[in-house]
């Protein structure tokens, strides 16, 4: 039964189907599936993958997809791989690739392995004009060309522990800590009931004993 159930897992998939979604994420709705993974299944048909409308990561890497249209709906989507894909050698080639997945899905973070919004991001859009300056052949002699205007990522100031005297902020912390204080003292009066309570039944189990 096993054998057969992991030989259907590791056939190719033509066609995305609402059988094909369900089996792979247990959810019984399409619309309750958030996270899809469909990696190097032979997929060239997404079906009915735009039904999953509250998707926020999906891997699609290693398939045969060559259309992006039937991902149109998923607007929640945060996490998206289409990596080593057909549409990889027709699209993303090109400029106009990722801008065109930004203007799809307002929410992604994630494209492809590399985080293309919010913290982090600036670090690989480094990395990616360090690649297209060695590329153009302005590397030389070991060195990248000075640029004057060039600026620190932060201020010398950003690594610095600030303090801050925000009477909301104390007053939070004093009320955090009496909640501490006060479940402390209620587990020890809970340990020392449930310790008299364990004493009484032992007491009680105990075979009376007759004088002669």
């Amino acid at each position: 039964m096993d054998s057969k159930r992991d030989k259907e897992q590791d056939a190719d998939f033509e066609k995305i189907t609402a059988l094909l979604l369900k089996s792979r994420t247990g959810e019984f709705d399409l619309e309750s599936i958030l996270f899809l993974k469909c990696r190097g299944l032979g997929i060239y048909d997404l079906g009915c993958i735009g039904e999953c409308i509250n998707l926020e990561r999906l891997d699609l890497s290693g398939n045969n997809i060559t259309s992006l249209a039937p991902l149109a709906s998923l607007r929640l989507l945060a996490v998206l791989n289409l990596s080593a894909n057909r549409i990889s050698t027709l699209v993303c080639r090109s400029a106009s690739y990722r801008n065109i997945l930004l203007e799809m899905f307002p929410h992604i973070k994630v494209l492809d392995g590399e985080r293309v919004v919010g913290r982090g991001s600036d670090l690989y859009q480094l990395c990616k004009d360090i690649d297209d300056t060695i590329k153009a052949g302005l590397y030389k002699n070991g060195q990248l060309p000075e640029h004057p205007d060039c600026k620190p990522w932060v201020d010398d100031s950003y690594w610095e522990i600030k303090r801050t005297n925000n009477a909301i902020i104390e007053e939070a912390y004093k009320q955090f800590s009496d909640v501490l204080h006060e479940c402390r003292l209620l587990n020890n009066r809970a340990t020392h009931m449930i310790s008299q309570t364990e004493r009484s039944l032992s007491l009680k189990k105990q075979p009376k004993q007759y004088a002669v």
